[in-house]
C-alpha cells in the first residue's frame, strides 16, 4: 500500500502539517520540562531517589487512570475543541513550577506534573483518535512515523537544550518555554477544520434526543470490542510486558546520568542526563523515519507480525548491555541503537492498532492500551525505584532490559501457535504462523 513521502504529506495535507506543527512547539517545551523539572527536584532533594520516583510516578498516574475517561470522552465530543482546551489548561499548569524553590514546595512540583500529565492525557487521546482521519489510511502509516519521528526528534534536541538551559540559564527559563510552547500548539490546532478530525456520520444522533450512554457504557464497549479481537488485544498485552521492563527508562536514564556518570570527564549530572536523552530520542527519531519503507515492505511479505516480535526481542537485549556499558558515551551509543529498532517497531505496531480499529471505538481503544502501558510503567518505576536500595543502577538496567525483551517472545510465540492472526488485508502470509 503506497503512501505519500513525509515532504509530499506536509505539503499536501494542511490539516496535518498544522497539527504535526503544534506538536513540534509543545513537544519541545515538554523536553525543557521534563530535563529541568528533574533536575530542579534532584537539587532540592540532594540526590533523593525517592523524590525522583514520585516526580515520575505524578507523570503517568493520572494519564492511566483518566486516560479510559479521556477515550471516550473524544470519541463522543469535538476532538479539535479538546486539544485546544488541553493546550490552554497547560499553559497555566506549566507556570506553576516557578513557584517550586525549597524542599517545602516539592509537593507543587508533584501537583503541577501531575496536572500536566492530567491535561496531556485528553491532548493525546483526541490527537490519536483524530490521525486517521486527517490522513486517510493511505497515508497513515507515513503520517505516524512523521508525528512519533518528530516527537523522539524533539526529544534529543529538547532534551539537550533542556540540559543546557538548566545548567546554564536556569530552570525557570525552562518552564517558561514549556508554557510558551502550549499557547503555540493551541493555536495551531485552532486553525484545523472541525469536520476534518471525526468522521460525524458515525457519531449518532448529535442533535436528536436520544439520551446518551453513560461514559462507563462507552468504556465497556471499548474493552469489549479488545476482548473480542484477538489483535488488538494481543498489541496492548504485549505493550503492558514491555512496560514491565522498559518502564523504568526514567529513572534508569536519570540514576546513570546523575549519579553514576555525573562528573565523568567533568559533565555534569544534568548533561549526562540530558545526554541520554538526547541519544534515545535520536534513535526514535531515525527508527521513526523509516518506519515508513519497512513497514511496507514487511506488511507486502506479509511478515509484519515477525518483524515486530523480532525486534522487540533485539532492542531489549541492546538495552541491557548498557548495565555494562563503562562510561556515558558506550550508554549512549548502545542506547541509541536499541532506540533506533524500537522506534521503527513502535512506528509499525501504532499504525497496525489504528487500522485494526473503527473510527467511533479509537479514542477508547488507543487510551486503554496507553493507560494499560503506564499503569504498568509506573508499577515498573514504584519497584525499580524501591530495588534501588539493594541493588545498583547498572544491575536493574540488565533486568529491565531482559523483562522489556520478553515482550518479543510472547509475541512471536503468539503468532507461530496460531492463536493471534491478523486480517486478510494486511497481507497473505501476515494470516500465517510465524516461521
Amino acid at each position: 500500500m503506497d503512501s505519500l513521502t513525509y515532504i509530499q504529506l506536509l505539503r499536501r495535507n494542511r490539516s496535518f502539517r498544522r497539527l504535526w506543527w503544534g506538536q513540534v512547539i509543545s513537544e519541545l517545551g515538554n523536553w525543557f520540562n521534563f530535563i529541568a523539572g528533574l533536575g530542579l527536584v534532584r537539587m532540592i532533594s540532594h540526590g533523593d531517589a525517592g523524590v525522583t520516583t514520585i516526580i515520575l510516578l505524578a507523570r503517568m498516574v493520572p494519564f492511566t487512570l483518566f486516560a479510559p475517561l479521556a477515550g471516550a470522552f473524544v470519541d463522543r465530543w469535538s476532538r479539535r475543541m479538546v486539544m485546544i482546551v488541553s493546550d490552554f489548561a497547560r499553559v497555566a499548569v506549566a507556570f506553576g513550577f516557578l513557584l517550586v524553590r525549597r524542599p517545602e514546595d516539592l509537593w507543587i512540583a508533584y501537583l503541577c506534573t501531575a496536572l500536566l500529565s492530567f491535561f496531556g492525557c485528553f491532548f493525546e487521546a483526541a490527537k490519536s483518535a483524530a490521525m486517521p482521519n486527517i490522513t486517510g489510511e493511505r497515508d497513515l502509516l507515513a503520517g505516524n512515523a512523521l508525528m512519533f519521528s518528530s516527537r523522539f526528534l524533539l526529544m534529543s534536541l529538547g532534551a539537550a537544550l533542556g540540559g543546557w538551559t538548566a545548567a546554564n540559564v536556569g530552570y525557570r527559563a525552562a518552564f517558561i518555554v514549556n508554557a510558551v510552547s502550549f499557547l503555540g500548539s493551541a493555536l495551531s490546532v485552532w486553525l484545523i477544520p472541525e469536520r476534518e478530525t471525526k468522521q460525524l456520520a458515525l457519531e449518532g444522533n448529535l442533535a436528536g434526543t436520544e439520551k446518551r450512554p453513560s461514559y462507563w457504557s462507552d468504556i465497556r464497549e471499548g474493552w469489549s470490542y479488545i476482548i473480542s479481537h484477538a489483535p488488538v488485544a494481543a498489541i496492548i498485552a504485549i505493550n503492558v510486558i514491555w512496560a514491565s521492563g522498559g518502564g523504568a527508562m526514567n529513572l534508569i536514564m536519570d540514576r546513570l546520568g546523575g549519579i553514576v556518570y555525573a562528573g565523568q570527564g567533568g559533565i555534569s549530572g544534568d548533561s549526562a542526563v540530558a545526554a541520554l536523552y538526547f541519544a534515545g530520542g535520536l534513535g526514535l527519531f531515525l527508527g521513526m523515519m523509516i518506519a515508513r519503507r519497512v513497514g511496507h515492505y514487511f506488511e507486502f511479505l506479509g511478515k509484519t507480525p515477525a518483524f515486530i516480535g523480532w525486534t522487540l526481542l533485539l532492542q531489549g537485549f541492546l538495552f541491557a548491555l548498557i548495565g555494562v556499558m563503562p562510561n556515558l558515551w558506550f550508554a549512549c551509543l548502545f542506547l541509541f541503537l536499541g532506540r533506533v529498532i524500537l522506534g521503527a517497531e513502535f512506528g509499525v505496531q501504532d499504525t497496525l492498532l489504528m487500522r485494526l480499529v473503527p473510527d467511533k471505538l479509537r479514542g477508547r481503544v488507543i487510551t486503554t492500551d496507553r493507560a494499560s502501558e503506564l499503569l504498568t510503567w509506573s508499577l515498573a518505576t514504584t519497584v525499580a525505584g524501591w530495588s534501588l536500595r539493594g541493588i545498583t543502577p547498572r544491575t536493574l538496567t540488565i533486568i529491565s532490559g531482559v523483562l522489556s525483551a520478553s515482550s518479543g517472545v510472547v509475541w512471536l510465540i503468539l503468532f507461530a501457535t496460531g492463536k493471534v492472526r491478523l486480517p486478510k488485508k494486511f497481507g497473505a502470509a501476515a494470516a500465517k504462523p510465524v516461521n
